[in-house]
């Protein structure tokens, strides 16, 4: 059985790894993303509105500042950090994943199922993260008896 500390590293691992991806792609080049996002012959971002460099490049920056966070509580594995990570992936996530919900229509069924699955699977990750870690806080208080 996998321990706290594993499965921890394995959901931060993975939303970092999410996040850099999308942070390289969006960055370098960002007309591609816009295009051709999530890739495979599929286009999850262009059907929602038109071209614009400035805003997929914000979402690099963006995605680029949230893997660094992610990466810094994956190493140090420090608890409060793992708390700001979930957080603040939470931050991005619950916003995202509530306008994909109602503005995915224009996407094929399949793509639709796909893209908010994805969305809400990274969401409850980060709130596990961020719910592990208020609760090793609450298992390293000492109790004292009532």
């Amino acid at each position: 059985m996998p321990t706290r500390p594993m499965l921890v590293r394995a959901g931060l691992a993975l939303l970092a790894l999410v996040q850099g991806a999308l942070a390289v792609w969006a960055l370098l080049a960002p007309r591609a993303f816009y295009d051709d996002f999530p890739g495979g012959g599929r286009a999850w971002v262009s059907p929602l509105g038109p071209y614009d460099e400035h805003l997929v490049r914000d979402v690099g920056a963006l995605s680029l500042a949230l893997t660094v966070v992610l990466v810094a509580a994956l190493v140090s594995l420090d608890r409060r950090l793992v708390l700001v990570a979930g957080l603040a992936y939470l931050a991005w996530s619950v916003p995202h994943l509530a306008f994909h919900l109602t503005a995915d229509d224009v996407l094929p069924a399949g793509d639709r199922v796909a893209s908010e699955a994805g969305q809400l699977l990274t969401t409850l990750i980060a709130a596990a993260l961020a719910l592990d870690a208020l609760r090793a806080r609450d298992r390293a208080r000492p109790r004292t008896p009532a």
